[in-house]
């Protein structure tokens, strides 16, 4: 591992969180699929550089920004985005409390303002989900000035040394938009493909280890097969996600394959056509 890193996460680990704080530091467990990728994400992280991962449903994102809260030991907040983020669910919002006899109003901090404040991680879930007026308000957090002035209190807030940014995307989804130039020249980019060969097995292994070899070997076979028809487009990238293999995996310790794999797969795929030919590849190893 590369000695930045390796001195970074030793720093890191050093830092004395609250109770409360530390329930937000994640599980890792996140495969890399080739030797430099994770390494790189980890070198951009030390930077101070805002990751965003790109990639298909089910490749992995969420599980590499939760490896890197369990690397670096670090709290994770954690933005979902859609069409209904606003500002107040990024920044916090103002409400009326009772305080020794009296009514005041309090601002309820939000998870940009926790993180910046905190040095935790924020990540930023399906980014290009959000309305494009929506995330203008984080250009100056994302870029060198790491600082935002609150507009709902007027506060400047510079962020900790240890605050980190991470965003996902999928990209050519319904309901997604392309992120404007502004926003996504603030990234340094990742793509985060499918997981497949011995790495997904490594990953099946760990996730299952009291799975049979046969099981084993009979649903990564079914997944390549997918992988194979999503390359060629016959099916939708969900087909191929690795989340849903894991899920149709752990079905099948306990009801029959051809079963799991429909619950697991087939059955969160839109078009008829589509589940029809997931199960015809499941005939051919079932």
């Amino acid at each position: 591992m590369n000695q930045l890193v390796e001195n970074e996460r030793t720093q890191r680990l050093q830092n004395n969180y609250s109770s409360e704080a530390k329930l937000l530091i994640q599980e890792g467990g996140y495969i890399s699929p080739d030797n430099h990728l994770w390494e790189d994400i980890l070198v951009s992280v030390i930077l101070k550089k805002p990751v965003l991962l790109k990639g298909p449903s089910g490749a992995g994102k969420t599980r590499l920004a939760q490896s890197i809260s369990n690397y670096f030991g670090q709290p994770m907040h954690s933005i979902n985005c859609s069409v209904d983020l606003d500002s107040e669910s990024l920044l916090g919002f103002k409400t009326i409390i009772q305080k020794d006899g009296q009514t005041i109003i309090d601002f309820v901090e939000g998870p940009v303002v926790q993180a910046m404040k905190k040095g935790h991680i924020l990540y930023i879930d399906e980014i290009n989900m959000a309305r494009p007026e929506t995330l203008p308000i984080l250009h100056s957090v994302l870029d060198h000035r790491r600082m935002l002035t609150n507009p709902f209190t007027g506060e400047v807030i510079y962020a900790h040394e240890d605050f980190t940014i991470v965003s996902a995307i999928n990209e050519g989804y319904v309901g997604t938009s392309p992120m404007n130039e502004a926003l996504k020249n603030r990234f340094v980019s990742f793509s985060i493909p499918y997981l497949s060969g011995e790495a997904l097995r490594n990953l099946v292994k760990a996730e299952y280890p009291n799975a049979s070899e046969r099981l084993v070997e009979t649903i990564l076979n079914i997944g390549n097969d997918l992988r194979k028809q999503v390359m060629s487009g016959l099916l939708s990238d969900e087909a191929a996600s690795i989340r849903s293999l894991l899920d149709a995996i752990g079905l099948s310790e306990h009801i029959p394959v051809k079963r799991a794999v429909r619950y697991a797969i087939a059955e969160k795929l839109d078009d008829q056509v589509e589940r029809k030919l997931v199960m015809e590849l499941v005939d051919t190893w079932v």
